[in-house]
């Protein structure tokens, strides 16, 4: 019964998936347009991550979705189309120089790994540390990414 109303509404449970990614991407928490457009964006970037990651806080939807679509190369192909259609793409667009796609993807890569390590995992260097320490190292790292000095 629930297969038939997946399908009947939304095609598929692939395309179902697909939908679910990219409301959840609609707005985001940390990639937003305030913070691609600042001049200090590697630093509110930054900031925006250690908040959203800090302890005890629920680790995002959309990015929740994304790792647990690792397990399948179909939901995995859904999330990556939805993650560069959204998040690559919006950030790709703030960056001037070369290598912007590439940049961006390093970018939501650096995004993924901290919210693993520090949320997930809860690795107790990033755990413990001071969220201003850890935002000031980020941030200089997002912004030498985002200012294509590489």
């Amino acid at each position: 019964m629930t297969a038939m109303l997946i399908n009947r509404y939304f095609g598929s449970k692939e395309q179902l998936l697909a939908e679910v990614v990219a409301e959840t991407m609609a707005a985001p928490s940390i990639i937003t347009p305030e913070i691609l457009s600042s001049p200090e964006c590697g630093e509110r970037l930054a900031a925006a991550l250690v908040e959203n990651t800090e302890a005890g806080s629920s680790p995002l939807d959309g990015f929740l979705i994304m790792l647990q679509s690792t397990s399948s190369k179909r939901a995995a192909r859904i999330s990556r189309e939805q993650t560069e259609k959204h998040h690559q793409r919006a950030l790709a667009a703030a960056l001037d120089g070369d290598l912007g796609p590439q940049r961006a993807a390093l970018v939501l890569s650096l995004i993924a790994g901290f919210q693993v390590m520090r949320q997930m995992i809860g690795l107790s260097a990033l755990t413990k540390a001071h969220p201003q320490a850890l935002a000031k190292i980020l941030g200089q790292i997002f912004q030498q990414l985002i200012e294509g000095d590489c």
